[in-house]
């Protein structure tokens, strides 16, 4: 149906001056508005017609609207049309009592005309002006015995209005200027009782309050929201409205939900008034606010000592886990599997896809309870599949790497997706399990780096090989450049053995493969380096590079792409799911989920730069470098248009039906909680047994 337009607006109709407000847009329907285009212009429209065109109620007939009814006799504000209906009234009605007239109420027991409400934009509060007014920085709309807000339920009182007094028609002198753009005076009188921030799309009627349920919950999440206080939001209640006698207050609150009743004991006016809108019967802020705590990583206790610390009013943790476990979860998992099914898509399209894989345990050492097995697309640093492992699905932390490995690989081979190669660190199992399936396996680069480095510190500080530490850095570069300049594994072992000469000052080798170093000749400044065949610390040094491990490690060195995107990945989850916390399977899964869908929208950040296209770097002092300074290039800032994504789906898709999304969860194997392979103990025998470890005495 079509809604009246704001007011201000003149009638289009040719020989019409109606500048009333109850004007209707012109239908968007193709058929109805070449009708009422050929009614407004009297058969001649021009060559180009205006989008805005606008006709009046006048030119209706009373079949025409909705509410016509309840309009005339003072329960609804605005008119509504029919769908279809034309303008078929070329005259102006003479009766100034019709549809489109504006309404004056008298009461039955009072022998004055009611009072023109007069509402402008203000800021003073409610006890300064004795006319009932709205502000603009208030929640609630002016209700009248015919007329109430958004959230407001507003009850008609059964008798007559019984006053010591009769309503006068008090003289306003407003001076404060009206800050409508489209005002031409500083105060303006409107027989329609709404003030300049009225919009017709946010009104409804009382017919249409009596149900507070809200059908389409499309927008409610993108309402801004105000921190109110109390006292602040009870003043707006103090009067009644009708009779500006002094009213009877109540709350209730549902959460951060509030709800006010209002009752004058004068005129017996009533209303009820909630703080938020209400969706089927759920307080819309319970939902959003649970949704946003969850979809940022937050934590609900962290959240429950800042509102404590603020008095903020809030829902408990079983509405917490309700929200979560019914609309939440299934929104998040629906929403990863809809983008990997398409990443997965565009991967089996490709040829020769090179992965990268990690393993990120929840705790250090071989108590963890959770694995987390990644694989990422390491031409597009875009994560392609997590897979979470419990320890008790494989019979301890250390198989948890190999089994979520199994289950990436199981996963990319039903969609069809052909593996180039994989590269991983140098995990024993996994070294062995993509030998038998015959995958092409590169080592990362760092992690044989770290390895190394680490050995060769430790050997630098004997006093007999302190030489060494000349050579750290040179051997750490060396280690890069040798897997980024190869192309087969004998060439990476030739090079890789070539620096044992090249500390000796000696740059040409036996090795066919490479013969010679590939820098310039140059004299040392500093003779010194330079390290001799058979000493102490070159000896160590060779045994600490050419043992069999590390030549069969340096073999298979990947050339180009590496995981260190995956390590940055892991540090994003701690965001999402640190490892001091305890998650149930399906929240940690969850968050893994979430983490997933921010590191892929913010992978391929550029670097950012100044007003004049210089690019950004900022200075710091890395732990590692050990005092080194190092510049680090700084990225545009992050984007969250992940959370604007699942918000709608939350709110427009999973909350109105969630059985489809609910069915998708059920679908995840869920592990038994660990504590489930042993028997349960009586809880008084365990109590009894307690013992302090200082006094040994039963407590």
């Amino acid at each position: 149906m079509a809604k009246v337009r704001a007011k201000h607006a003149n009638c289009s109709v040719v020989g019409c001056t109606d500048q009333h407000k109850s004007l209707f847009k012109v239908s968007t329907s193709e058929v109805t508005r070449l009708q009422w285009i050929d009614f407004i212009f009297d058969g001649n429209p021009p060559e180009i017609v205006s989008k805005n065109l606008y006709v009046c109620a006048h030119h209706f007939k009373p079949e025409c609207f909705v509410n016509l009814g309840p309009y005339e006799a003072g329960f609804a504000s605005k008119l509504f049309l029919n769908e279809g209906a034309i303008p078929t009234q070329r005259a102006k009605a003479a009766d100034e009592g019709n549809a489109s007239t504006s309404k004056q109420f008298v009461d039955a027991a009072c022998q004055t005309d009611r009072p023109p409400p007069r509402t402008y934009g203000t800021q003073l509060s409610m006890k300064t002006l004795s006319h009932p007014f709205r502000s603009k920085g208030t929640q609630t709309d002016i209700v009248s015995c015919a007329d109430v807000g958004i959230g407001t339920s507003a009850v008609r009182a059964s008798g007559p209005l019984h006053t010591s007094t009769p309503h006068k028609r008090p003289r306003f002198e407003l001076e404060e200027e009206d800050d409508d753009p489209l005002e031409g005076s500083s105060s303006v009188i409107f027989t329609d009782p709404q003030d300049v921030t009225y919009d017709p799309q946010h009104s409804v009627t009382l017919t249409e309050t009596e149900d507070l349920t809200m059908e389409n919950s499309a927008s409610t999440h993108k309402i801004s929201t105000y921190i109110v206080y109390e006292n602040c939001l009870l003043d707006l209640f103090e009067l009644c409205p009708r009779c500006q006698h002094h009213s009877n207050l109540k709350t209730r609150t549902m959460g951060t939900h509030l709800i006010v009743e209002q009752n004058c004991p004068r005129c017996e006016f009533s209303r009820i008034w909630h703080s938020q809108p209400i969706i089927g019967s759920t307080p819309a802020g319970n939902l959003q606010l649970t949704a946003a705590v969850y979809i940022s990583g937050g934590s609900f206790f962290k959240l429950k000592r800042i509102f404590k610390a603020m008095q903020l009013q809030l829902f408990g943790y079983t509405t917490f886990r309700r929200f979560a476990r019914r609309y939440i979860e299934p929104a998040i998992v629906y929403r990863w599997k809809t983008l990997q099914d398409t990443t997965l898509e565009q991967l089996r399209q490709q040829k020769n896809v090179i992965l990268g894989g990690d393993m990120r345990a929840d705790s250090p050492g071989h108590s963890a309870k959770y694995g987390t097995y990644t694989m990422m697309d390491l031409r597009n640093n875009r994560i392609v599949d997590l897979q979470l492992v419990q320890s008790n699905e494989v019979g301890g932390s250390y198989h948890m790497e190999m089994e979520g490995l199994k289950r990436s690989l199981s996963l990319l081979e039903e969609r069809g997706v052909t593996l180039d190669s994989v590269v991983t660190d140098r995990h024993p199992q996994i070294q062995k399990f993509l030998k038998e399936t015959r995958i092409k396996h590169y080592y990362d680069v760092w992690h044989i780096e770290k390895g190394l480095s680490k050995k060769l510190v430790l050997i630098s500080k004997n006093k007999e090989c302190d030489i060494l530490k000349k050579w750290l850095r040179s051997i750490k570069n060396h280690v890069y450049w040798t897997a980024a300049s190869s192309t087969s594994g004998p060439e990476r072992v030739a090079k890789w053995m070539s620096i044992l000469n090249h500390i000796q000052n000696v740059h040409i080798h036996e090795d066919p493969v490479f013969p010679k170093c590939l820098h310039a000749p140059r004299t040392s400044r500093d003779k010194s380096k330079w390290l001799k065949a058979g000493t102490e610390a070159f000896c160590k040094l060779e045994k600490a590079l050419s043992n069999t491990r590390i030549l069969k490690d340096v073999e298979k060195m990947s050339p180009h792409h590496q995981t260190s995107s995956l390590e940055s990945f892991h540090s994003v989850i701690l965001r999402f799911a640190p490892k001091n916390v305890v998650f149930p399977f399906l929240g940690m899964l969850c968050r893994l989920y979430m983490a997933a869908m921010h590191f892929n929208e913010n992978a391929g950040r550029p670097q950012a730069t100044t007003s004049t296209g210089e690019r950004l770097f900022k200075v710091n002092f890395p732990k590692a470098k050990k005092g080194e300074c190092t510049a680090k290039p700084v990225k545009v800032d992050p984007t969250y248009n992940y959370v604007g994504e699942l918000m709608d789906l939350i709110f427009e898709k999973v909350f109105e039906d969630p059985v489809p999304y609910e069915a998708e969860v059920q679908k995840i194997h869920i592990p038994d909680d660990l504590s489930s392979q042993f028997e349960k103990p009586d809880r008084i025998e365990v109590i009894e047994r307690y013992v302090s470890r200082f006094n040994q005495v039963v407590v």
